[in-house]
């Protein structure tokens, strides 16, 4: 049968119709373990009780008017994620590439306002900021970008986890007004930074009157054991953005800032038809309120260990294991060898997994996920792996 969908995807042999916390059931009625979470956003799992009451209850009241109007729900939903995180406002978008073109607007207004001609951002090697052309031209990756150029100007990159390769790029371009990164890189293999990395950055920002902007996009709502992964730090950025499992599926995404920052967009120098509306607003405080309620930020550090700890003790003498790391459950498996067909594999065997950097299996599985599933996890994951490396 012709499909009259863009090829844009490499979809996999699978269709699923509905789930249930970590589960999902294909169109033949076979379930499957997910340990994606549909990349980082069913935070909360498949078809959680709050979030289904919280859309229909709202869709029977009002779903769309306008940003050109007042949005009570907004309003409420901006004031807890600015408790949450320590910042001061927020513009809502509808994805995390939004957010992020947002965060790159403010960058460029501030350092016109500072008299910078051409302003430039540092980004980093490996990083993924979205698919829109500057978030794309941010992105560190040079597969997804091929056939696009040009691209858009004002990036400097340098390699991830490197202090001294900001400070030296800080030198050579007077130009630079902010340093955009993920506090961990989910697309560019679950990397995560030294301890101090975060706090570094934080201090050269201070230093030369820099934003620091920091795409919590796969890493916040919880997902790394704090609300956002730059709480682990003890810092406030200037800037970070969010999506992804802010609604648990309700598409959304948003852009806080904080004390200069915050200052920059005004009446008219940005906005979006559907960013924020009352739909999504609904379902993103219900997800809020839900992770709060059921204390499932806490137990993500405790869950994370779990799968890595286990998977470490199964795959130990494995010699084709270069490295297992995670931060709460952002769970990265480094292979010494590139192992895509691992995602087919595990798929034969009912489980959801990805692969990303060419050798790194990368499991993002739902907070909700229980110590049964777990041990499931990891034994699937461990068979599949030992299956493929022999």
């Amino acid at each position: 049968m012709t499909s009259h969908l863009m090829p844009t995807y490499a979809r996999l042999p699978v269709t699923f119709i509905r789930g249930d916390g970590a589960w999902l059931w294909d169109n033949h009625e076979q379930r499957y373990l997910d340990a994606l979470s549909g990349i980082s956003v069913c935070n909360l799992g498949h078809a959680h009780p709050a979030i289904h009451k919280a859309i229909c209850a709202q869709s029977e009241k009002l779903i769309h008017t306008s940003n050109i109007y007042g949005n009570t729900l907004q309003e409420q939903l901006a004031d807890q994620l600015t408790a949450a995180s320590g910042m001061d406002n927020v513009f809502f978008s509808n994805s995390g590439a939004e957010a992020n073109e947002a965060a790159i607007k403010i960058a460029r207004k501030y350092g016109h306002q500072q008299g910078v001609e051409k302003p430039a951002i540092i980004v980093m090697e490996k990083s993924f900021h979205g698919r829109t052309l500057a978030t794309l031209s941010a992105t560190g990756n040079t597969k997804i970008q091929q056939g696009f150029a040009p691209l858009v100007e004002g990036f400097v990159r340098v390699a991830y986890n490197d202090i001294a390769a900001i400070e030296q790029a800080l030198l050579e371009n007077p130009q630079i007004v902010a340093i955009m990164l993920e506090p961990v890189q989910g697309e560019g293999g679950i990397n995560i930074p030294a301890p101090d990395y975060l706090n570094n950055i934080r201090v050269l920002c201070d230093k030369h009157q820099l934003l620091m902007m920091l795409d919590e996009i796969q890493s916040g709502m919880g997902r790394t054991g704090q609300f956002l992964a730059f709480q682990h730090n003890q810092i406030l950025p200037d800037v970070c953005t969010l999506a992804k499992a802010l609604g648990n599926g309700v598409p959304i995404g948003a852009c806080l800032a904080r004390g200069k920052a915050a200052e920059v967009l005004t009446a008219g120098s940005h906005g979006s038809t559907f960013g924020g509306n009352l739909l999504a607003c609904s379902a993103a405080l219900a997800v809020l309120a839900t992770l709060e309620n059921e204390k499932l930020i806490k137990l993500a550090t405790q869950k994370g260990a779990a799968i890595g700890d286990g998977l470490a003790q199964r795959l130990h003498n494995n010699p084709q294991i270069k490295e297992i790391r995670h931060l709460g459950l952002m769970i990265g498996v480094e292979l010494h060898k590139p192992c895509a067909e691992l995602v087919k594999m595990a798929l034969a065997k009912h489980l959801l997994i990805n692969v990303t950097s060419e050798s790194v299996i990368r499991l993002l599985p739902p907070l909700i996920i229980d110590a049964d599933q777990i041990d499931l996890l990891v034994d699937t994951l461990s068979e599949t792996i030992q299956a493929f490396t022999a």
